[in-house]
């Protein structure tokens, strides 16, 4: 596919190549991913100022995001990626690849910088949610920063720097220029800006900014960061369509491989005898399985894998406390999620009654669970946020679109960015392609089903 960057991302990229350390604050699904891999291709190949480029992702990002996204554009399909995942064999081997950029999950930073100490091999960094770098007591934060004199280049990418508050940017800012915007030590920082807060028994339990702290702030790593939401002239789509892809693990893999084949040998040899019926009975028996769960014959559940589940956390928490209306296909997908949430600290509501609606509205829920069917129509969602997430996928399209109008509405005041969960490889890779076409969905799933159908039957020949 050919990139044609939109304003805002033309300007970005060109930030990334003038600025030799920059925060990029975009907001998800607003393209940062190939904004830095356009800038990271033309540094290497163009401008030769870069050799090897390590990228610092969440695990479920690290496995898929950047490698599917590199391949999507033309562009970019030339770059070499090598993920330092697994186990230690594994991620030494992935080192020892020859590559243009490397991808390393978060909790491995400080392994890295021990594996290296000295010979630190990577001149471009690139940060993604920089915002899981802000405590400055962090293993990962004293590893990377420890490294600041190794690095030439960095890239900060988040869509929220300070989910807690400005005490947040210190560490962020503090690894793009070594303290000398906000001060080299977190507690002059801390003392500049902020004053003591609650307190008990000689205990200081927070802080609070100062009068005109933010602003200050602001101003002075203004030259290096960048936020999307402070340009007037960036020009942003009012809906943004942003696909997760999650990869899933070998374990995971085998199961749906094995699982979908048994299905298939199940049909009936004439193609043309397969029903629409049991085409869609295939379908979800495939979409539950790429969610990661499956129901029995005697309606019984049984988890297959949970990367899906994984994939949704590392999601939600880089919304890092903006509200999502999420969407499930099946209930146990519901039940999944609600367990899965109920260690997060997060106001969690189903979608039930008026009392659930108002409540959202009020900004008093930060996750909103329901199901496609029971909100699409009628149900005014837009005052509450703008981010959806769609955690299981359905063929209905005009289920799907009506949905998704829950926030996309008169009155909605923030560009709607609506997220997709796509386990690669599955038939969550079909549906997404038929909801992209828009018209003859039915007729496009049957299709892409025969096709899967007859290469798994050639295969077992």
């Amino acid at each position: 596919m050919k990139f044609r960057p939109h304003a805002y991302q033309a300007h970005c990229i060109q930030k990334i190549i003038e600025i030799r350390k920059l925060g990029l604050f975009l907001d998800m699904g607003l393209g940062k991913t190939v904004t830095t891999l356009t800038a990271v291709k033309e540094l290497k190949y163009n401008r030769f100022e870069v050799r090897k480029v390590l990228v610092i992702a969440p695990k479920k990002v690290a496995e898929g995001t950047w490698t599917k996204e590199k391949d999507k554009w033309d562009h970019t399909r030339m770059l070499r990626v090598s993920q330092v995942l697994g186990s230690q064999a594994k991620r030494i081997r992935a080192l020892n690849t020859p590559a243009d950029i490397y991808i390393i999950n978060r909790e491995n930073v400080a392994w890295l910088v021990d594996y290296y100490r000295n010979a630190w091999p990577f001149d471009m960094v690139v940060v993604d949610e920089s915002s899981s770098f802000k405590s400055h007591k962090s293993k990962r934060f004293k590893a990377l920063a420890s490294m600041g004199g190794h690095i030439g280049r960095m890239v900060e990418l988040t869509g929220t720097p300070s989910p807690n508050g400005l005490n947040d940017l210190w560490s962020q800012v503090f690894l793009l220029d070594g303290g000398e915007r906000l001060g080299k030590r977190y507690t002059q920082f801390r003392e500049r800006y902020f004053d003591p807060g609650d307190r008990g028994n000689n205990v200081i339990y927070n802080y609070r900014a100062k009068p005109g702290s933010e602003e200050s702030i602001l101003e002075k790593i203004s030259d290096i960061c960048i936020s999307m939401k402070a340009e007037d002239y960036l020009q942003l789509p009012d809906v943004t369509y942003h696909q997760v892809p999650v990869t899933l693990d070998a374990r995971a893999e085998k199961a749906y491989r094995e699982m979908e084949r048994k299905m298939v040998l199940d049909l009936p040899e004439d193609e043309e005898q397969i029903s629409v019926a049991s085409a869609a009975a295939l379908s979800n028996k495939l979409l539950q399985l790429a969610n990661g769960a499956l129901y029995d014959d005697g309606h019984g559940v049984h988890e297959v894998h949970g990367c899906k589940i994984e994939a949704f956390l590392e999601l939600i928490e880089s919304l890092q406390g903006k509200p999502a209306l999420v969407f499930y296909n099946f209930q146990h997908d519901r039940e999944r999620i609600l367990g899965a949430l109920g260690k997060s600290g997060l106001r969690i509501r189903e979608l039930k009654t008026t009392d659930d609606e108002d409540a959202w509205n009020r900004r008093e829920v930060d996750i909103l669970l329901t199901h496609p069917a029971s909100s699409a129509y009628g149900l005014n969602l837009q005052q509450g946020g703008n981010h959806v997430v769609w955690f299981g996928l359905t063929w209905n399209y005009e289920l799907y679109t009506q949905a998704n109008k829950r926030l996309h509405r008169q009155g909605q005041e923030e560009k709607v960015i609506i997220h997709h969960l796509v386990c690669a490889g599955t038939r969550d890779e079909d549906v997404m392609k038929a909801l992209e076409r828009k018209e003859d969905v039915q007729e496009w799933v049957m299709q892409s089903l025969k096709a899967r159908i007859k290469k798994i039957k050639e295969e077992t020949r």
